[in-house]
């Protein structure tokens, strides 16, 4: 009898393990459904101040990113940081690359549409944004759509706060679009 209860606690705990590697790939798959032929272009490690902020990769289906086409950027967090911080920085960001200030009304919207995409996030929290051009873009959050937002200039700002060569870390864009020797 012993034997038999040992047996079935092995095959439930397989079961349950494999069960949740498969629930765990779809989560994962999520935003690949925007992108299905996506492959990684580049990678590397945002640090501020000699604290490791995130892991950013860049997927692409083609080698050469830009505008033109549809990528995913995948930020792993390595820190706490709350909703309204990554609001307010990415706000900042996106004023700062574009040389100007942004009007009232815009700044209202985006700032609405990025706290809809974003979450407070703790170590090991996977933010993926996915830029469709002539559309706007999606946010997943570890593996799960989050937010749609229908706003093609906002999708090519915000995303130019890694990829614009006026971007506060030269070094990582390179990484991301895979320049470095």
């Amino acid at each position: 009898m012993a034997a038999l209860t040992s047996r079935l606690c092995s095959a439930l705990l397989l079961t349950l393990a494999l069960a949740s590697t498969s629930v765990q790939a779809n989560n994962q798959s999520g935003w690949r459904e925007q992108l299905p032929q996506a492959e990684l272009v580049g990678s590397g490690d945002f640090s501020w101040f000699g604290f490791s902020v995130y892991n950013a990769k860049l997927w692409s289906p083609a080698q050469q990113v830009d505008f033109s086409q549809p990528f995913a950027l995948e930020l792993t967090y390595r820190r706490t940081i709350s909703r309204e911080t990554l609001v307010e920085t990415s706000l900042d960001e996106i004023r700062r690359i574009n040389g100007q200030p942004l009007d009232r009304e815009q700044q209202s919207e985006w700032t609405q549409q990025m706290s809809q995409a974003f979450v407070d996030v703790k170590d090991g929290t996977r933010i993926t944004g996915v830029f469709l051009p002539d559309q706007g873009c999606r946010f997943y959050v570890d593996g799960k759509l989050q937010h749609v937002i229908d706003d093609q200039e906002f999708a090519r700002a915000f995303f130019s706060i890694w990829l614009d060569p006026q971007t506060r870390s030269p070094k990582l864009r390179a990484a991301l679009l895979g320049l470095n020797p």
